[in-house]
């Protein structure tokens, strides 16, 4: 929230493929706060939930607000099977959340006054690239770290273009970001 840009162009440590969730909520009718406030907190709660185990996969998220309505959080994973696990386990809060969701529009429960959505991409390498200048860690880098953007091409076709198979050994290692992380690149 309050790391320091890093000075220059960088892009996103990202290798293989890029998992994005977006997730999210629309307030339907405001005076219901009732229904609204609970699903809110559940997001909350499951971010969390997810924070404590960084093994269920969750590399990074960005939470964001589209209107005083709809309020949603880009998600990424190291994979879609990952996703998938922890969507499904029955030992985590969304497993259970769902149930109740399901168990009340089958009882005709759901009056509309909140909508849920989620969009999910598998996004091959070579089919994204970032750049960032001037910024602290943020979205996929600061899901999978920051490079000095020459090490993947000045120009977006050369971003691109890059494959981890390809690598060279010598490459500057990645610098994780996100919260609570100092971020940014080793001085010289």
């Amino acid at each position: 929230m309050f790391a320091k840009p890093i000075a220059g162009r960088t892009t996103a440590a990202a290798e293989g493929d890029v998992v994005v969730l977006l997730i999210g909520m629309r307030v339907n009718r405001f005076w219901a706060v009732h229904q609204w406030l609970p699903v809110m907190a559940s997001m909350f709660r499951m971010l969390g939930e997810l924070a404590r185990d960084a093994d269920r996969g969750l590399l990074g998220r960005v939470l964001l607000t589209a209107s005083p309505r709809t309020y949603y959080v880009v998600q990424y994973w190291e994979s879609k099977e990952k996703l998938y696990a922890y969507a499904a386990s029955p030992d985590m809060f969304h497993h259970r959340v769902w149930g109740i969701v399901n168990r009340k529009e089958r009882a005709g429960k759901v009056r509309g006054h909140v909508g849920l959505w989620h969009e999910a991409y598998v996004v091959p390498e070579g089919s994204y690239e970032s750049i960032y200048f001037d910024m602290p860690p943020f979205g996929l880098a600061a899901a999978t770290g920051v490079l000095p953007v020459e090490s993947r091409g000045r120009r977006a076709a050369q971003r691109f273009a890059h494959r981890s198979a390809g690598m060279d050994e010598k490459a500057e290692k990645p610098v994780r970001g996100g919260s609570g992380d100092r971020g940014g690149l080793p001085r010289r």
